[in-house]
């Protein structure tokens, strides 16, 4: 399995890539070669970085590579609510995913950095020193996650990482060239290039973008602004670990940082509000809300351990803007007496919590409604609200073209689809195989339906659903009886319900149509092993093994197959297990010297 490719591990490496040989300046012919080069290389590390983004079996080793390296969070509530967050961004948040990404999977590691990645494989890392940071609040939450999807679906480290190598390869020649080569200094001109016109462009796209789909998943518009202030107090007060800590008087011409500041981030943010509102909301102060200019109310601190005057600000201007941006008159707002004969508006939901925390009492609920209606007349008299339109179904378009790209992939990547949908199977992962599955279906150029009955019926089997499972897979059968794939799909369906006789009966079926099947082999060795019988299992393995030596066989079939082999498994475990034990003691050793 390939390493993961990680941004920033590349921008480390990229000052050891293999210059190009030195050519003189004058020769075109050597110019074109070097252009030639580098537009190669691009395209070459594209292609690699987008194949493997777009293999499951690549995205769980991304998974199981991170929760080995930085353990397993030990926090099932941390679980929990990433998990509950993610669910809703993906359920409910307005995105389109290309044909040749993976549908999202993540989890919560053991690691104190302040920190989330989300990798080429579309395999979201998320670091319990976040969680906690951002004290586990949601929409703060929110946003970061939405921010890493963006990243996956815009496929920022495969497009990133290809150009960054372009750059590097660019500069070095060009300092080759001129004869005239300062190599440290050419090293940090290719780490600030990279930074400057690669790196943080990403991160700003992704700040934008993730704005939009997590509040069309129906959280606070003001948790993106929220999150960027929360990570910049953590980095420069709170933080124990030198390399996040964030000087206030530190000199950007200094560094090479690959994001934008996050002052310059949080005041984006905070104006990707007030344009959500339809102009209506902004902040001032980081405490002031205002509604077309005027002060609605000054946000209190009401933290027990450290100041959040400005969260509560954020989330009361968030909770304003949605009502702005959802209702288009006052109507929608509700205000209204309630059962007990106080005053009310808005609904009960987490979004408005705040919002309704602070305007509690009759008197400013009156205030805020008389500041909406003169809000709402105000827009009478401009284009606010057809330009908000405007742009949502300039967004609507740009999505449509990607789902439409999706349906009209060539008959390669559809079959890419139906593949997927069969390894998450492997996995276990039903949902996922289910979400490719109907992907692969809906492509117009798939172009073996009958397989993927089958795929869809397995995916139904792994979640328990075996009449649906076998209903799909006879269907496959019947619509194609001469491919020896849908035999083992279905002889893995009645192995899952306890049938052994009929998975043989359709191991046998697969073997006679393919004889030098290792999957045949495979699964017809395990129906045995499930079955207890021992030489036949064997034989079945053996078969395997001749066919294919580096398929996996139980070791203790292995020690009479191959001893050698065995041998050679149990040193290669055992260094693992060595690494891996290194590294949990590594990891304990820099915490205790925190």
């Amino acid at each position: 399995m390939r390493k993961k490719w990680m941004i920033a591990a590349a921008l480390s490496a990229l000052c050891l890539l293999p210059t190009a040989p030195a050519a003189a300046a004058t020769d075109p012919w050597a110019a074109a070669a070097q252009a030639l080069g580098i537009y190669g290389a691009y395209k070459s590390t594209l292609t690699d970085i987008l194949r493997v983004g777009n293999n499951v079996h690549a995205q769980m080793s991304s998974r199981r590579q991170d929760l080995q390296k930085n353990g397993r969070n030990r926090n099932v509530q941390d679980d929990l609510l990433v998990n509950r967050i993610m669910e809703q961004l993906i359920t409910k948040g307005d995105y389109a995913m290309r044909v040749n990404s993976l549908p999202f999977v993540w989890a919560v590691n053991d690691s104190s950095s302040f920190n989330a990645s989300c990798y080429p494989t579309n395999y979201i890392s998320v670091n319990r020193a976040l969680v906690r940071g951002l004290d586990s609040d949601e929409d703060a939450l929110a946003a970061v996650l939405a921010h890493e999807m963006v990243h996956g679906l815009k496929q920022h480290s495969a497009y990133s990482y290809a150009q960054a190598v372009a750059q590097s390869m660019g500069i070095t020649m060009v300092g080759v060239e001129t004869g005239r080569v300062d190599w440290q200094k050419l090293n940090g001109l290719v780490g600030y290039s990279i930074a400057t016109n690669i790196m943080m462009p990403t991160e700003m796209e992704a700040d934008e973008e993730g704005f939009r789909i997590m509040t069309s998943a129906g959280f606070n518009p003001g948790g993106p602004a929220a999150a960027m202030a929360r990570m910049r107090r953590y980095l420069r007060y709170e933080t124990t670990d030198m390399y996040e800590f964030d000087s206030q008087d530190k000199k950007r011409n200094d560094e090479y940082s690959d994001h934008p500041e996050t002052a310059e981030r949080e005041k984006k943010l905070l104006e990707m509000v007030t344009e959500y509102s339809a102009g209506h909301v902004t902040v001032e102060n980081k405490r002031d809300v205002l509604i077309d200019g005027e002060l609605l109310l000054s946000a209190p601190d009401t933290g027990e351990e450290r100041d959040n005057t400005w969260e509560n600000a954020y989330y009361i201007a968030g909770g304003l803007a949605k009502a702005f941006h959802d209702y288009e008159d006052v109507s929608g707002w509700q205000f209204r007496r309630a059962g007990n004969g106080t005053m009310d508006f808005l609904g009960s939901g987490r979004v408005y919590r705040c919002l309704k925390r602070m305007v509690a009492s009759d008197d400013m609920i009156r205030r805020l409604e008389a500041m909406v209606v003169a809000a709402y007349q105000k827009e009478q008299r401009s284009d606010v609200r057809k330009k908000l339109r405007e742009a949502a179904e300039l967004r609507k378009k740009e999505l449509d073209n990607i789902r439409q790209e999706a349906l009209d992939a060539d008959r390669k990547l559809a079959e890419r689809l139906r593949y997927n949908s069969d390894a998450y199977s492997d996995y276990g992962y039903s949902g996922l195989a289910m979400v490719e599955m109907e992907r692969a279906m809906a492509s117009k150029h798939q172009d073996n339906l009958a397989e993927c009955y089958v795929i869809r019926g397995r995916a139904k089997a792994v979640d328990g659903d075996f009449a649906a499972a076998l209903q799909d897979a006879d269907r496959g059968i019947s619509m194609d009886d001469k491919n020896p794939i849908n035999y083992l799909n279905r002889a893995d369906i009645y192995r899952m319900m306890g049938d052994m006789e009929k998975a043989l009966a359709d191991c046998t079926k697969a073997r006679e149509m393919d004889a030098k099947s290792a999957v045949a082999w495979l699964l017809t060795a395990e129906v045995y092993d499930d079955m207890n019988r021992r030489e036949e299992a064997m034989e079945a393995y053996r078969r395997l093994h001749e066919l294919s030596s580096e398929t996996a066989i139980p070791r203790r079939y292995l020690k009479e197959i191959d001893p050698k082999a065995a041998e050679k498994m149990e040193r290669e475990e055992a260094k693992k297990q060595k690494e891996l034990q290194e590294q949990k003691n590594r990891k304990e050793a820099e915490g205790k010297g925190k």
